[in-house]
């Protein structure tokens, strides 16, 4: 679990770098050094930002490859500026924004043969769940719950999501489960 006080200090790192992002269009740089090692561990993470209630960008990474802070500050950096699906963030809004930020445990395989194993797997407002078959690969975290109340719901959505038809199921299709810690 991540202590209130680094909570705050990832959330203050993704407004400072959206607000690097506007001055100089590139992630901001971190001093890793002086950083808690709370923040400095390896972590995957997904920063999503709200505009006046409304999704207005969310980008994350699936696996953790860096330090936690220097992924938040990128993915806070590409959900203001390069999600494509929204307006960048101007400077008459970032103020406005409101950060949230959902840290990722180690996604884990899903031994599952049918669909109707992996629906019976799930655990509704728990899991984020990862599906990829060859080139089709989308995620859900856990908040989506929110808005798709059944396992059945999810995993269609999820499905179209990567490209894929709602009724798809192959043999070849690998699904993860992760959980996640937000703030």
């Amino acid at each position: 679990m991540i202590p209130r006080p680094e909570r705050y200090l990832l959330r203050k790192i993704a407004r400072d770098a959206i607000k690097h992002g506007l001055r100089h269009d590139v992630v901001m740089p971190l001093e890793l050094d002086s950083l808690p090692r709370k923040v400095t561990v390896e972590g995957a993470s997904f920063v999503t930002l709200y505009l006046a209630g409304a999704l207005h960008g969310c980008i994350g990474t699936l696996d953790a490859h860096r330090p936690l802070a220097a992924d938040v500050a990128a993915n806070a950096f590409s959900a203001a500026f390069r999600d494509r699906r929204f307006e960048p963030v101007t400077e008459q809004i970032v103020d406005e924004l409101d950060i949230h930020i959902a840290v990722l445990s180690k996604p884990e395989p899903i031994n599952c043969q049918s669909e109707a194993a992996l629906l019976s797997l799930l655990k509704a407002g728990e899991d984020g769940l990862i599906l990829e078959d060859q080139q089709h690969r989308a995620t859900f975290l856990p908040a989506v719950w929110d808005a798709l109340h059944s396992p059945e719901q999810f995993v269609a959505a999820l499905k179209r999501k990567a490209g894929l038809p709602a009724d798809y199921w192959s043999e070849t299709l690998r699904c993860y489960r992760y959980h996640t810690e937000s703030f």
